[in-house]
């Protein structure tokens, strides 16, 4: 690859202390090498956040939006380079990688269509109470490597409206995409206001811990998550911490197999199951469970996977090889337990391809049920009553999202409201926008994304209280 990667710091793209390769997956060939950022560059970086942002937030709202859709629109004159360096970092299909990248364009211009009024909550004769909603300061945002794009549209976007300076790093294994997001956007934004940096997973924790980062939005394993959490209570940052999900699904006795078949099977096979909020166990009723396996089994075996630069592929690779390696353990323990009666294939060849696997007779106990697998295996468990699916489904540490699939709407919405999960569908799975809330569940997280309220995260409350002198109102006019 031609072109040289830099870091996006103070408003000027710079060298790494050191460079580091990244591995296309569908190949595992080197594609190229990123510049590494030293813990100095990090301070360098977060010094230059803190000093740009006062004056970033005194900027009336309607400038910082106006800079969001430029940005936005820089996005989309660029969509074929960066939706083809996603692909060669990340695997996806190239038309998915097209797909992610005008969604980080629309997370743009969704949040720059939103404003926080002053709200007057109390005007009476003796008081007035205002509500505020100031910028925190210091942002710092760290990525994963499933959506190294989309998910840059729940972070980046939000905090900048709200007048805080941002300090981006992505995952080491798919850097590419975010620097070349950095690099087109820099001229956009006052120096300083966004800094994009990236490393070998050794800066995180001197991101969380810095005294001058006064949030961190976060987006990553449970395990990580913890690591963040207990480092950012050191200075009792704000926090918000898109974690891992191990979505149940229920299929109720009334549907049509074909048709939620075929919704199951791309919720839970999207982007190889490479997503947070995938359908990722299903609990099917006795009455259709043998129906509804035959379908996906027929919809695995026509699966298309490969290389996402092939214009024919629906499935692309497995993102790294420890992804790759802990998947293969999955797949062997339920080829021991249970039964692969489709995909599970890992293709020969370079590259970390794995077939999607529908897998049965496993229950809630087993470790590809009860575990987050991401990647392209599905199991897929019988029960008898929904009392027993409800409480399967509910057993688990995860909570990010959920599904109820019925033909019978009005028995579906009572099985969704007993769910724990932040997110419940009926009759559908991933149905995501930027207006639309994502929170957290139990384990799965801390806070919320997106919509109005995943912008107020990014701020602090403030309440104003004034005393009024006897008599004299709001204008200060004597009665």
């Amino acid at each position: 690859m031609d072109h040289s990667f830099k870091l996006l710091i103070d408003g000027t793209l710079r060298e790494g202390s050191t460079t580091s390769p990244v591995i296309n997956p569908a190949t595992e060939q080197t594609i190229t090498l990123y510049p590494v950022a030293s813990k100095a560059q990090l301070d360098e970086a977060v010094a230059a956040a803190k000093r740009s942002q006062p004056q970033w937030a005194r900027l009336p709202s309607d400038e910082r939006s106006q800079a969001l859709v430029k940005i936005a629109e820089t996005i989309e004159k660029n969509i074929e380079r960066l939706a083809h360096i996603l692909t060669l970092e990340q695997g996806k299909p190239l038309a998915d990688a097209h797909r992610e990248v005008n969604g980080l364009a629309g997370a743009f211009r969704y949040f720059a269509t939103l404003d926080i009024p002053v709200e007057v909550r109390e005007d009476s004769p003796t008081r007035r109470v205002e509500i505020h909603h100031r910028p925190l300061g210091v942002v710092a945002a760290i990525t994963p490597w499933n959506f190294p794009l989309a998910l840059i549209g729940n972070k980046l976007p939000p905090a900048l409206l709200a007048g805080n300076a941002v300090v981006l790093k992505p995952a080491p294994t798919t850097p590419l995409s975010t620097l070349l997001l950095g690099e087109l956007i820099a001229d956009i934004l006052p120096a300083g206001v966004v800094n994009v940096i990236a490393d070998r997973n050794d800066l995180g924790d001197a991101m969380t811990s810095h005294p001058d980062v006064q949030k961190i939005t976060f987006t990553g394993s449970i395990s990580t998550g913890r690591k963040v959490m207990a480092s950012a209570a050191q200075g009792l940052k704000r926090l918000t911490l898109e974690l891992g999900g191990n979505d149940p699904a229920i299929v109720m006795d009334n549907v049509d197999p074909k048709f939620v078949a075929e919704k199951i099977f791309a919720a839970g096979f999207i982007n190889s199951g490479q997503v947070c909020c995938a359908v990722k166990r299903v609990y099917v009723h006795e009455k259709v469970y043998d129906a509804f396996v035959a379908e996906l089994r027929s919809l695995a075996a026509t699966a298309k996977v490969g290389d996402g630069a092939a214009t024919d592929v629906r499935f692309g690779p497995v993102q790294n090889k420890a992804q790759f390696s802990k998947l293969q353990t999955y797949l062997n323990a339920a080829r021991t337990d249970g039964e692969v009666v489709a995909g599970g294939e890992v293709m020969a060849g370079p590259g970390y391809f794995i077939t999607p696997a529908v897998v049965t007779g496993l229950s809630n106990g087993h470790v590809l049920v009860d575990e987050e697998q991401f990647g392209p295996l599905l199991p897929i468990v019988r029960y008898a009553d929904i009392e027993e699916a409800i409480s399967a489904a509910n057993a688990l540490q995860f909570g990010l999202g959920a599904s109820v699939w019925s033909a019978d709407e009005a028995k579906a919405y009572e099985i969704a409201t007993r769910l724990d999960a932040g997110t419940v569908w009926v009759n559908q799975h991933l149905d995501l926008a930027p207006s639309i809330p994502l929170p957290a569940a139990k384990q799965s997280g801390v806070g919320v994304a997106k919509g109005i309220e995943g912008l107020l995260a990014f701020t602090q409350m403030t309440v104003l209280n004034f005393r009024k002198a006897d008599g004299v109102n709001s204008a200060g006019a004597r009665r």
